[in-house]
């Protein structure tokens, strides 16, 4: 399975991306590993997934909620609790 994920950093920003195992992922972000964005913003926690069965179809939808506005993935995110 892979996974599309959005993780909120300490500072309160948000940060999207894909990956085939969300607790490695995350533990690599707060590592100092995961991504230089997530490393500046001091780490965070992934609050929302989405499960997909084909790599395709994960990195199109981490394209396309790219491009959605902060107040759109934030009520994504309300709506997955």
């Amino acid at each position: 399975m892979f996974y599309f994920y959005i993780l909120k950093c300490k500072d309160g920003t948000l940060y999207s991306g894909s990956t085939n195992d969300l607790k490695a992922r995350e533990q690599k972000h707060n590592s100092g590993k995961g991504s230089k964005y997530v490393t500046a913003h001091g780490g965070g926690k992934i609050v929302y997934h989405e499960k997909f069965r084909t790599w395709g179809k994960t990195l199109k939808r981490e394209a396309t909620v790219k491009k959605l506005s902060r107040i759109k993935k934030l009520s994504l995110i309300k709506v997955k609790k």
